[in-house]
């Protein structure tokens, strides 16, 4: 058994489900609750390997959990019920019980105005108001650790900066104590000498709602060359702390002081996964295979026309053994490749391909059910001795749990630690010949067990990607789970604008939405306007509609993906691609985007965007529809571009205000007077769009920009 991880915060009237790491599901398990608050009456049950905690009263609790051979402790911090944070309107994001929550350390280290105490009445959910946000940096300043945290409010809440609390909490699992640790109302520091070879600090923000959590680590360099030692030392929870280190004598083993220090901040998503174009590919519809020797054999041939396209990372639909429904999704064998693609080697041949091109491979991880034609379900329906019938949730006898009446799968048992086992097998597999897991409905799979797959394969590799499809997205999810998000809002807002049902300026809202349901700064967005579950946006929004959709996926502060064949005017959701129809005018238009974004660093998820007032010339002649048009400044180094979009059927001609004030940029002050000077080229088309009375736009435009402030 493995610690059960970072500290947890909640809210009285939340609950966390708590189960041991890497378990063996021949070992028995214990929870129990070692220190609560005075008031508290809640007990654990003894003999439950899998647990849920649902604290009675706020405060600070520290929950035990033994095995036959090990222990470890685990604090977990509760604010008071009426700081749980609540769903924004239009059901964005929030925890509501829906996403579990993060966890503290031992003792929070905290400068307060009074919100930790007492009180644990439930939150009252007619009350609106913005989620703050954290993000923390680390720096090494002579003989300390500096831990600082940027702690920030909506913009529209009426919080302030100083109404913002944060609490600094030391991970249990390392062994610096809170006695030597001093703090400010935003900035902790440790003494160099306190820190072994790690210490992980995680932090949230508090006004009248708790933050998603934040984390930084920072290490020590291993000694380079010579043998492997492990050393162990005690926690201050009064665990041991085994660590494998690399030395070059004995008399170097204890010695540490000496050595570098890193700094990482473990929920920043993989640098290369924000600099991507994704592209979806169905692996039983997107190519020919008649004349290969297996799909794979044939994908493999189809990744140069993918690289001159310009995508650099590839998502995979399921690749293993299923129930012959064409999507994969059902899955029969969890470990091995389906006979109808290949073979393992294939599979890894395409991989190792898509490397040498400069191209990560995305693995589709199905792991809330399994199909109701694998073995272990076929055993155990109708069957209360099978071995496997605990396995799976049941609704009645011979009916198992799902979601959506969905006849052909089956959900897994969470509560069972074979199920757990069985899972992470899966994923210790996968994760070897894969760059990240695109992890479906990450929404119905416990809390616990994402937290504990995440640092699985982080643990693996750093680097490892994990993109989670929550719908709609919610932010708790980014504490301590996932990199990366799909964009439900900004997808179902470009739906929306296609269909003529929404203004196009919803766009810029749906943008701000991110920040009102509360990810921190660093989170990020996969942005999409189309994939296999979805009708092609061609098909329901029309052959403008999806040009000028094109130009938001590669000019909004995101991750673009494609799903395979939207470049080429795909009209079937899953059918056999139509290579031999592909519309030119649409392929160039996606290749040239992806250019463009790969050149403009304001385009990228770095880059600040602001709205751009600006004025359509009315002409009565072609009935202009005005609300199916809007602007917006991308900004990065000191560089600026304005980017236009028309979703409708007409050209547009468009000026844009020679004045425009700026929102969320930290560059440009609130009362400062911006002159923006737009070139005429578009960098699209690379034509001038200038006539006599502005640019003509046809569906995008992108256009540099001179932005000159003068302070009022």
């Amino acid at each position: 058994m493995q610690h059960p991880g970072p500290p947890r915060f909640i809210a009285v009237g939340e609950s966390l489900q708590l189960s041991p790491r890497d378990p063996d599901p021949e070992m028995s398990y214990q929870w129990h609750i070692e220190r609560a608050p005075a008031s508290s009456t809640i007990k654990l049950p003894s003999e439950e390997p899998v647990v849920e905690f649902a604290p009675d009263t706020p405060g600070i609790f520290q929950i035990g959990v033994e095995s036959t051979v090990n222990s470890y402790s685990l604090t977990i911090r509760v604010f008071p019920g009426s700081f749980a944070p609540i769903t924004i309107p239009g059901g964005e994001s929030g925890s509501g019980g829906v996403s579990g929550h993060q966890s503290g350390s031992a003792q929070p280290v905290r400068k307060s105005a009074g919100v930790s105490g007492s009180g644990s009445g439930m939150r009252d959910d007619t009350v609106e108001r913005g989620r703050p946000r954290i993000q923390l940096q680390g720096d090494v300043a002579g003989d300390e650790l500096v831990i600082t945290a940027d702690a920030q409010t909506r913009p529209d809440n009426e919080s302030t900066h100083s109404d913002i609390d944060v609490e600094f909490l030391i991970d249990d699992r390392d062994d610096v104590s809170s006695d030597v640790v001093s703090t400010t109302d935003r900035e902790m520091r440790i003494p160099l000498e306190a820190v072994g070879r790690r210490v992980r600090i995680h932090a949230v923000a508090v006004t009248d709602v708790y933050s998603v959590p934040d984390s930084i680590e920072f290490t020590r360099d291993p000694q380079p060359d010579g043998g492997e030692v492990v050393v162990e030392t005690e926690t201050r929870a009064g665990d041991t702390n085994r660590q494998t280190d690399i030395v070059e004598s004995d008399a170097e083993q204890l010695d540490i002081s000496n050595r570098a220090i890193n700094i990482r901040r473990p929920n920043e998503p993989p640098k290369w996964a924000t600099d991507v174009t994704l592209y979806e590919i169905y692996v039983r519809g997107f190519v020919d295979d008649e004349e290969t020797d297996s799909i794979f054999t044939a994908l493999t041939e189809r990744l140069d026309y993918l690289a001159e396209l310009g995508v650099d990372c590839l998502w995979l639909t399921p690749v293993l053994q299923n129930d012959h429904a064409p999507h994969g999704y059902n899955i029969t064998d969890f470990f091995h490749i389906a006979s109808d693609l290949g073979d393992s080697e294939a599979y890894e041949t395409f991989v190792d391909a898509a490397h040498d091109r400069g191209m990560t491979v995305l693995f589709d991880l199905v792991l809330n059910h399994s199909a109701r034609d694998h073995p272990f379900y076929q055993d155990a329906v109708g069957n209360p001795d099978s071995p496997y019938h605990d396995w799976y949730a049941w609704r009645s006898e011979d009916e198992p749990e799902t979601y959506f009446e969905w006849e052909y799968i089956a959900n897994w048992n969470f509560q069972n630690l074979e199920v757990r086992r069985h899972l992470l097998d899966v994923v210790d597999k996968w994760m070897e010949v894969a760059d990240g897991f695109r992890c479906d409905m990450a929404w119905a799979v416990p809390n616990s067990f994402w937290r504990e797959l995440r640092d699985r394969v982080k643990t693996h590799d750093p680097e490892f990607l994990l993109l989670d499809e929550t719908i709609p997205y919610i932010a708790d999810f980014h504490g301590g789970m996932f990199d990366m998000h799909f964009d439900t809002t900004l997808y179902s807002t470009l739906r929306e604008v296609g269909r003529g049902h929404a203004d196009a300026a919803g766009i810029l809202d749906a943008i701000d939405q991110r920040e009102a349901a509360g990810f921190p700064p660093h989170a990020a967005f996969m942005l999409y306007a189309e994939n296999h579950d979805e009708t092609r946006y061609i098909v329901e929004c029309g052959e403008d509609a999806a040009m000028a959709v094109a130009g938001a996926l590669f000019t909004l502060p995101g991750v673009p993906m494609l799903y395979g064949g939207q470049e080429i005017g795909q009209r079937g959701r899953r059918d056999a691609l139509a290579w031999d129809d592909a519309r030119e005018k649409i392929y160039t238009h996606y290749q040239r985007l992806i250019e463009l974004r790969n050149e403009i660093s304001a385009l990228g998820v770095d880059g600040s965007i602001n709205p751009v007032d600006y004025t359509i010339v009315d002409d009565i002649e072609t009935s202009v529809d005005t609300e199916r048009v809007v602007a917006y400044e991308r900004r990065a180094d000191e560089e600026s571009y304005v980017c236009i979009l028309n979703f409708g059927e007409t050209p547009v001609t468009v000026t844009i205000a020679e004045t425009s004030i700026p929102r969320n940029n930290d560059e440009i002050k609130s009362n400062e007077s911006v002159n923006v000077d737009v070139s005429a080229e578009n960098l699209v088309t690379g034509e001038s769009a200038a006539d006599a009375e502005g640019l003509v736009i046809n569906n995008v435009g992108v256009f540099a920009a001179t932005v000159n402030s003068d302070i009022n």
